[in-house]
């Protein structure tokens, strides 16, 4: 049974046990389990990722694989906010990602965002935008944007949240709201932005350091999904 389908919980095979006229209890099924060699873990959820996914992971861990930490350094994640009023009330966060929008709105965020978070970072340096391949960041009218502002943009590879620090750093602001409990939108907004506001630039260079060691178990796992 258990070769069969690895996913099956100790609940599941004594289910199939006694539907099988073998009554036994959780704890004898368990040790029964260990006898046969078998562990019990928590699957870890990752996206699924099909051959040709996997295929294009693997090449962009590859030809990334030797970039440097001040190469990493130069993409460029901009602070920004785009609020969206629902039932019940909640913000979008708009942050070198974005949330649902579409082609046009997501553009004007780069617009009116962006490009000035990235004068102020970069000035006239060249730098690297990345974003991944939601339909909004690889619409055709994206694009044209991307290249009338003469903007360079790291190709992505679908699927694929394990290679951006970003999702990591959405969770450090997680866990700072943990602790807010806003009762009004004004609240929450407020929340979000003094969580993002008290994250130190140390957290952020950690994270981008950790980029060269990212492309490493990409490699490894032959594309599929790694620890990240």
């Amino acid at each position: 049974i258990v070769e069969k389908d690895q996913f099956q919980t100790l609940g599941d095979l004594r289910k199939q046990w006694t539907e099988s006229g073998v009554e036994t209890s959780r704890a004898t099924v368990y040790r029964r389990v260990q006898e046969m060699g078998y562990r019990c873990r928590i699957p870890q959820v990752k996206p699924l990722l099909n051959q040709k996914q996997r295929q294009k992971r693997l090449t962009w861990a590859t030809e990334k694989q030797h970039w440097t930490v001040a190469q990493w350094s130069k993409r460029e994640m901009p602070k920004c906010l785009k609020s969206s009023v629902k039932y019940p009330q909640s913000v979008m966060v708009w942050g070198a990602m974005s949330a649902a929008v579409n082609a046009a709105s997501y553009q004007e965020i780069l617009e009116h965002f962006m490009l000035p978070s990235a004068e102020k970072l970069y000035g006239d340096e060249d730098f690297i935008f990345q974003h991944d391949l939601a339909p909004a960041h690889s619409a055709k009218t994206t694009g044209k944007w991307f290249t009338d502002h003469g903007i360079t943009v790291l190709n992505w590879p679908a699927n694929s949240p394990d290679l951006n620090p970003i999702e990591n750093l959405w969770d450090i602001v997680k866990r700072k709201l943990r602790d807010a409990r806003p009762n009004t939108l004004d609240e929450l907004k407020a929340a979000i932005e003094a969580s993002w506001a008290s994250i130190k630039p140390q957290q952020c260079h950690r994270l981008i350091a950790s980029m060269p060691r990212r492309t490493e178990p990409v490699i490894s796992a032959k594309g599929f999904p790694t620890k990240y």
